[in-house]
């Protein structure tokens, strides 16, 4: 075996037992190689099951003729293939919106456990970390590209992150490989060409090491960064209490654990914990953190960030996205008992048991609301929500139920949900976030 062939395996040993393996096949030069080095280990040896994806994304007509040769080639080595077609959103960066086309129908393609095999080699690190480090990346980001991450229900896996691409090229032409040259690669107008074309060069000419030396700074940052989660998980620990309302599970954190931290630990921390769900902000966006933490006690402070935002009630910390950052509709129905109903933009609730006949209907708090309570008498729903500490963003989403006009029941309150005896109440499920918390 080569000594290419050997580092793969060697690499890939982690994940034999896996359902299947898939290569992201561009047909260009590193995912040729890559799948050819598959094929002839899976001759050698007993192997998942090995396949082959390609991306169209439509943006030159040169890539029309690429589905053809990736099929020639997955023919010759009788590797399956799938051919995915994608929509490249238009923006800014159109190096990034294909970037997440190609990812999304990666995630869509892989079933529980499986692997995607990317190409991605040494100076692709290198490249990786210089170019963050010129976006202003922290720790994490300059960390560069892990082995292995999560994807979709599988994993992704470079497994040649090893591997020079002269290797890779003295393998192609030892074993006579034909591979696509992308013309866009050559458009010095996208960054990451640029950075190929004229900077790596350059500092390979004055420093013939700088490929190795930065992949080398590229593992003691990965390590720093593993220090940093473990730092934050500890801080986390504190932090992330469970609250006095079981029925709301939306992500939140006890604030008076994080203001005892220095100002870099409390960053550290909160970008350990919204990293799966947020684009972290910039440098000097965290001055919304700093707002939101030290707002007075009766204020009402939101810290937006890309994908949802802060609030804070009660010394708590809540994330907030998806619907909860959606208007409920107004609501007013006439309801029955052993009855759900979906609210819009507001999760769903249902009546257990049934209550007595009258006029019940459905509704949300409104100015001037009392309730009756045993030995208190009519007390103002306001001061209620206050006494209890209700979150300032669920008060005017709770359901109510109304009597003839009277709040009789608030869904999900202890000792207010419904019948003191039990025989039925109300139930309120709210809503979800984007990323499936509930």
């Amino acid at each position: 075996m080569t000594p290419v062939l050997i580092r793969l395996r060697d690499a890939l040993q982690p994940w034999r037992s896996a359902p299947g393996w898939c290569v992201a096949l561009s047909g260009g030069l590193d995912s040729t190689v890559l799948l050819h080095l598959l094929a002839s280990l899976a001759q050698r040896e007993v192997l998942p099951p090995l396949s082959a994806i390609h991306i169209h994304h439509g943006l030159q007509a040169a890539a029309d003729a690429w589905p053809a040769h990736c099929r020639e080639l997955c023919a010759a080595l009788s590797v399956p293939l799938q051919i995915e077609y994608v929509r490249v959103a238009p923006g800014a960066s159109l190096e990034q919106a294909a970037r997440d086309a190609r990812y999304a129908a990666f995630a869509a393609h892989l079933g529980a456990d499986e692997l995607l095999l990317t190409a991605q080699h040494r100076v692709d690190q290198a490249e990786t970390l210089l170019f963050r480090l010129l976006r202003g990346a922290g720790v994490q980001g300059l960390s560069a590209m892990p082995v292995s991450r999560a994807l979709g229900a599988g994993q992704l896996v470079r497994p040649l992150l090893s591997c020079s691409r002269d290797e890779l090229l003295a393998y192609a032409r030892e074993h006579r490989l034909t591979w696509i040259e992308d013309p866009s690669n050559a458009d010095e107008r996208f960054s990451r060409n640029y950075l190929r074309r004229q900077v790596m060069p350059a500092l390979l000419s004055r420093w013939p090491q700088a490929v190795t030396n930065v992949v080398r700074s590229a593992a003691h940052l990965s390590e720093a960064a593993q220090l940093l989660d473990e730092l934050a998980q500890q801080d986390m620990a504190v932090a992330d209490v469970p609250g006095e309302f079981p029925w709301l599970s939306l992500p939140n954190l006890v604030l008076p654990a994080l203001r005892g931290l220095s100002e870099p630990r409390q960053r550290n921390a909160l970008r350990f914990w919204l990293r799966p769900l947020t684009a972290m902000p910039d440098s000097e966006h965290w001055a919304g953190w700093q707002t939101l933490r030290d707002a007075a006690v009766d204020a009402a402070p939101v810290w937006k960030l890309a994908a949802g935002e802060l609030r804070r009630s009660d010394e708590r910390l809540w994330w907030l996205s998806g619907d909860w950052l959606r208007e409920p509709a107004p609501l007013s129905a006439e309801v029955q008992g052993n009855q759900q109903l979906i609210l819009p933009a507001n999760g769903s609730v249902r009546i257990e048991g049934q209550p007595p006949a009258g006029n019940w209907q459905l509704g949300y708090r409104q100015a001037g609301d009392l309730m009756l309570l045993p030995g208190r008498g009519h007390r103002d729903l306001k001061r209620l929500f206050n006494e209890l500490r209700i979150p300032a963003f669920v008060r005017d989403r709770l359901p109510l139920l109304r009597l003839n006009n009277r709040v009789v029941a608030i869904a999900n309150l202890s000792g207010m949900q419904g019948a003191a005896d039990g025989s039925w109440q109300l139930h309120w499920q709210p809503p979800t976030n984007d990323q499936g918390l509930s």
